[in-house]
């Protein structure tokens, strides 16, 4: 599958329009390398959106679930560096899902993205087997698209130093992220298969979507490098 590990980290947020060059360079050159670091962390993608909010979505890609509940992780967590102490004073409206993968399709990572996150009724079954029988195995074969990837929040994130400075965090439900190398072809989905009314009739009781190109990306064999 195109999702490295069986778990991921999803963020979405904002950054306060006079720092975002500065958070883009502290984001590339010290916080993606030092969380890449950090047993379990395979990689990292930061997204910026072309259409749609927040600005920013970032998914880091882990061996597992309980690699992001991990006392290496946690420790990081609540030591952050004077940089990213205060780069996080920036951060507005922090939505951050500790996500199992319960689906990825395709192959590779398109450099254009759709980001759903979206919420059910108690019982999912019904959304989850459309999804997997009649829409996600077939989008990366169509042309202009790569991979599809299903993940679901499965682990409450626990208080930490980061989390006090910019405020209490947002969780995730569920979140769908297309990927493909044509935007037109992102841009359908949201008309498409993967439409507000398309997911409504099979469950979804709300959902957000944004347009999202991708900034920058890091693996931790780069860091072992």
């Amino acid at each position: 599958m195109p999702l490295l590990g069986k778990a991921a980290m999803l963020l979405s947020f904002e950054i306060e329009e006079a720092a975002i060059a500065e958070h883009d360079n502290w984001h590339t050159h010290e916080h993606l390398p030092e969380r890449l670091s950090i047993p379990g962390f395979l990689r990292g993608t930061r997204w910026v959106s072309f259409q749609g909010s927040p600005r920013y979505a970032v998914i880091y890609e882990v061996e597992r679930l309980e690699t992001l509940g991990s006392e290496a992780y946690l420790t990081r967590l609540n030591n952050p560096t004077p940089w990213t102490s205060k780069m996080m004073t920036h951060y507005r409206g922090m939505i951050r899902g500790l996500c199992s993968v319960e689906r990825s399709y395709g192959f590779g990572t398109g450099h254009y993205s759709l980001l759903i996150r979206f919420k059910t009724i108690a019982d999912s079954a019904s959304l989850i087997e459309w999804l997997d029988d009649q829409v996600l195995p077939h989008l990366p074969l169509r042309p202009g698209l790569s991979s599809v990837h299903l993940l679901r929040g499965a682990l409450a994130a626990a208080m930490t130093s980061e989390q006090q400075i910019r405020g209490v965090d947002a969780g995730v439900d569920w979140a769908l992220m297309a990927t493909g190398y044509e935007p037109e072809a992102i841009a359908e989905l949201e008309s498409g298969e993967l439409s507000h009314r398309a997911l409504q009739a099979h469950g979804c009781t709300s959902a957000s979507f944004a347009f999202y190109r991708a900034a920058y990306s890091l693996s931790a064999d780069e860091i072992d490098a």
